[in-house]
């Protein structure tokens, strides 16, 4: 690639040392920022190596002009490039995919806090313990936290000179057990605070010292004979050992540590994050990264393991990692296990990544299966030159055997896909022999009929599996219900794939290899395969039942309940003595089985 002279005269005075690099356009403004160990030798890199990625290879076709900032370590190298990335947001850098607000637990500051959620962090000295990544745990929290330890939920003034003029009123929340009424004095403010601190350490993660205190607590109690209040004590404890061992997934000497884990694909990295404390997850989150510029799964790491730490005001003085990495933090040290306790959280933690490239993949599929049925729907509607788009559509197909046993089956496509909860049977009820003609006359009739009668919605395409007969036969169905007109009407025959239209005695014929010949042909399929299924089991049952109705002593009643529990006389055959003797009696079975013989 041509490098101008202003570029070249740039890289000859890079120095050799850490910092961050920015690119820029013609219109001075930032393309791109990165870090590295080395500024002269990463940032010539770009001008030098050949690129196999094409933004990388456009990226750098447009850098009219570079500049550089040293700094002393790595560490101030990584926070840079993420303050600036968050401030710029250069167009070829990657960008955690997430902007939203995430809720917190606020400890107001004030006498007799306040314990509640909110998305704002007001400084002025509350405690914020968070963010979490679902509200829901968030309300699974302050419920449990009520239960441990009721407190106000109100907004009043609960200082000691307005509790000492009785200016507040009990309210229901007391009556119903959801508070103690500091505010009249019935708490005092030292045994709420015991409570606060308590809440502050399970919010950090430390169960095991809240129960310790609170066992201790316990104790007193019952050496002073307070039973009642040994019993409400022993509750908390169990309330939150009951809570500790739902959240414990490992050894609890795992505390406060970081999870990160990351997997990825041409397109998009995917990285989850566990916050542990005492062998339970109290924080989680996964993000999704669209990969700019042929990004290594090391550098997407390091720049997310940044930013979330920082999102998150993680001060973990341990991070677990799926993948080695330099150790670039000099608060925190990073390991990447490969065997016991702490390798079963990078286990745990790339299985939350795998979920959301997985349901990234699903909404992929999903959106591109959206769209080929959508132009499947418009061509089909241009080739068979269709008023309205065909997007409900049903195809019938008539069945028998040797004349007798005469149905007809109904399939029902919706966006191009089988809605094979709408299908439907038919038996033929006025016809006698086999008159394809009329059979189809019926079914039809009886078919739109009732959806007139439930006034559902009409499909905007029907398919006869047969030629003109067939096809005409429908039609004095759909014109009997003045439909005809309202609904597209088409017959296809099977030997030529002939596609008749009604009025019109020359048939089209589409391509071969064209989607709507393809969708015609699915759809007459699978009613000839629906409607053939219907007529075998048909024909099945009224053998079974035939070969039933010859036994001296066995009954119509009888027949049914042995035709609907077991389908056949082989599974008859097969099934156990205790079985048939429960549903029809010893007697009755004894005769069944001496006929079966």
């Amino acid at each position: 690639m041509t490098i101008s002279e202003e570029i070249k005269e740039k890289l000859q005075n890079l120095p050799k040392q850490i910092g961050i690099y920015q690119f820029f356009d013609n219109s001075n403004k930032i393309l791109y920022i990165g870090k590295a160990k080395d500024l002269k030798k990463r940032v010539s890199s770009y001008f030098f190596q050949e690129h196999h990625y094409a933004k990388t290879r456009l990226m750098v076709s447009k850098v009219k002009d570079i500049k550089y900032f040293i700094v002393p370590t790595e560490m101030d190298a990584l926070l840079l490039e993420n303050n600036l990335i968050k401030k710029y947001q250069p167009r070829y850098n990657v960008m955690l995919k997430d902007d939203k607000t995430y809720p917190f637990i606020c400890i107001k500051n004030e006498t007799f806090p306040r314990v509640f959620s909110t998305r704002k962090i007001i400084k002025d000295g509350s405690l914020y313990f968070g963010p979490y990544t679902s509200v829901k745990l968030v309300r699974t929290l302050l419920d449990f936290i009520n239960q441990l330890y009721p407190l106000r939920n109100c907004n009043l003034n609960l200082n000691k000179e307005n509790i000492k003029k009785k200016k507040f009123k009990l309210c229901l929340e007391y009556h119903i057990g959801n508070c103690l009424a500091p505010c009249e004095g019935f708490q005092s403010e030292k045994s709420y605070n015991l409570g606060i601190d308590h809440l502050k350490q399970i919010l950090k993660g430390d169960i095991r010292s809240v129960i310790s205190i609170l066992k201790e607590r316990m104790k007193h109690y019952s050496k002073n004979l307070e039973f009642e209040k040994a019993q409400s004590v022993k509750e908390k404890i169990d309330l939150l050992n009951n809570y500790q061992a739902k959240s414990t997934i490992v050894n609890t000497k795992i505390n406060n540590v970081d999870v990160f884990s990351i997997i990825s694909d041409s397109e998009y990295a995917f990285i989850n994050y566990l916050k542990i404390s005492n062998g339970a997850i109290i924080q989680t989150h996964t993000i999704e990264i669209k990969k700019k510029l042929q990004e290594t799964n090391k550098e997407l790491l390091i720049y997310a393991i940044t930013e979330i730490r920082d999102r998150f005001n993680s001060n973990s003085k341990e991070i677990y990692s799926s993948i080695s990495l330099e150790n670039l933090w000099s608060n925190a040290k990073v390991t990447n296990p490969k065997i016991g306790d702490k390798f079963k959280l990078i286990e745990l933690s790339l299985r939350n990544a795998k979920y959301m490239q997985y349901d990234k993949l699903k909404k992929k599929e999903k959106i591109r299966e959206k769209s080929s049925q959508k132009r499947i729907v418009e061509q089909l509607q241009k080739d068979l030159n269709l008023k309205q788009k065909p997007t409900h559509i049903e195809c019938f197909d008539n069945s028998n055997f040797q004349g007798t046993n005469a149905a007809a089956a109904c399939v029902v496509f919706k966006n191009g896909k089988p809605s094979k909860k709408d299908y439907r049977h038919f038996n033929i009820k006025t016809v006698k022999g086999p008159d394809d003609y009329k059979s189809m006359e019926e079914v039809v009739f009886r078919r739109y009929r009732r959806m007139l009668e439930e006034k559902v919605e009409l499909p905007q395409l029907i398919v006869i599996d047969g030629g003109k007969g067939q096809l005409n036969s429908a039609a004095k169905s759909l014109e009997k219900l003045d439909l005809l007109g309202q609904i597209e009407i088409i017959g296809i025959a099977k030997k030529l794939e002939e596609i008749f239209f009604l009025n019109d005695p020359i048939p089209i014929y589409l391509d071969k290899r064209s989607e709507s010949l393809r969708i015609i042909q699915y759809l007459r399929n699978e009613a000839h395969r629906f409607g053939l299924r219907h007529h075998k089991n048909k024909r099945s049952k009224e053998a079974f039942s035939s070969s039933l109705d010859v036994i001296d002593g066995i009954g119509e009643k009888t027949v049914m309940k042995l035709i609907n529990h077991f389908g056949s006389i082989k599974k008859i055959k097969e099934a156990q003595k205790d079985e048939i003797v429960k549903m029809i009696g010893i007697k009755k079975y004894e005769k069944l089985i001496l006929n079966l013989q």
